[in-house]
């Protein structure tokens, strides 16, 4: 996924589903973002987030991001699964 270097915070990169059939607390997931980027993930409704800009982007400084969502679930022992989003910066003429 490409993103304007100039894009205001709050800008959507990514949308996502997210879903366990199970049933109780190991029906329970709990999505996270891995690391300490300048993004922030947001819950819509019910299985669905969405992941934005926290800040706005250098590509002078970070041309490329890989962002890792990690999603667990409730039950002993938590099960999880996670994925990667490369986002890559695009650069907009600072003149």
């Amino acid at each position: 996924t490409d993103i304007a270097e100039d894009a205001p915070s709050g800008t959507v990169v990514a949308l996502l589903r997210v879903k366990d059939r199970d049933s109780g607390d190991n029906g329970e997931v709990r999505v996270s973002l891995q690391g300490s980027l300048p993004f922030r993930l947001e819950k819509t409704f019910e299985d669905y987030y969405r992941v934005v800009t926290a800040e706005e982007l250098d590509r002078e400084a970070v041309s490329e991001y890989n962002v890792t969502v990690r999603a667990s679930d409730g039950g002993s022992p938590s099960l999880w699964s996670s994925a990667v989003l490369s986002l890559r910066v695009l650069d907009v003429n600072d003149n």
